[in-house]
């Protein structure tokens, strides 16, 4: 029997649901291709050297670890474990710093400075990379920092311990800075908070608001700690006029008055 012959109304048909199809697959591309390229885009791309976002860090925590007199076994314990709570809490893409507090007024040393890349555990499965995130996140930010957290307690006694000074020296260098104005801050301070300078000397005058406000210190090491939530660690030091509930309320009051915010008080355990 003779073959039909296929009408031209057919193949219109069969050329316009080709053309449908293959419109559709396109579609499918193209979509395909902004997903990807969305999901690219989607993480900031990160400084090689700080691991920071290029557009600048999501907020900064500053860590300042008072080393001019060495502390108890026990005391470097909790340190430690406050300090990596500390780091733990720092959000991807967010700054730490931590620096090192020395006897010279306004000198400090500086041991670490870097965003929080990222473990890894955000990446996604098809266009990230788990392994290499975690280890960049590893070998950047947590093994040097665990590094420090090992070295805490290691102090040598100093001749002073200018501790306000240390807190202007951040503020003004790093706070301060236009690229970090608009973005949250919280300064860590560890320490025994006795401070003591040729300008104001707790040793001397104790834990007295209303004698350091008649003091040069009180001019000398202002600063202006707008937008700064200041967390406070207490070394316990044995044998002192004044106890750390009123070592509390002197910072407490000095921090007020520089327009800044007490986030916390913690007394750390054991005694220096």
């Amino acid at each position: 029997m003779a073959r039909r012959r296929q009408s031209s109304s057919e193949s219109n048909t069969g050329l316009v649901i080709g053309t449908i199809l293959f419109g559709l697959f396109s579609i499918g591309l193209v979509g395909a291709f902004v997903w990807f390229q969305a999901e690219a885009n989607s993480k900031p791309k990160l400084d090689k050297v700080t691991m920071c976002p290029v557009t600048g860090p999501k907020a900064i925590t500053a860590v300042l670890l008072d080393v001019t007199d060495p502390i108890s076994d026990v005391t470097a314990l909790d340190l430690r474990n406050q300090f990596q709570d500390i780091v733990k809490a720092v959000p991807e893409g967010g700054l730490i710093e931590v620096y090192a507090l020395t006897d010279e007024q306004g000198k400090l040393g500086q041991t670490f400075s870097g965003c929080n890349p990222g473990d890894g555990s955000s990446e996604d499965d098809i266009t990230g990379n788990k392994r290499l995130a975690k280890e960049r996140w590893e070998k950047g930010f947590q093994r040097p920092l665990d590094e420090i957290a090992g070295e805490i307690g290691k102090g040598t006694a100093g001749k002073q311990s200018p501790i306000m000074a240390g807190i202007q020296n951040i503020n003004l260098n790093i706070f301060g800075s236009p690229n970090y104005r608009d973005i949250p801050k919280e300064m860590v301070v560890a320490s025994d908070l006795i401070e003591h300078t040729s300008a104001f000397s707790m040793y001397a005058d104790g834990a007295d608001f209303q004698k350091f406000q008649k003091s040069p210190a009180r001019d000398q090491f202002r600063t202006a700690l707008n937008g700064t939530e200041i967390r406070l660690l207490e070394f316990q030091r044995p044998g002192l006029k004044f106890d750390s509930m009123q070592i509390a309320e002197f910072w407490t009051a000095w921090i007020k008055v520089n327009d800044g915010e007490m986030k916390r008080f913690t007394r750390l355990e054991g005694m220096n």
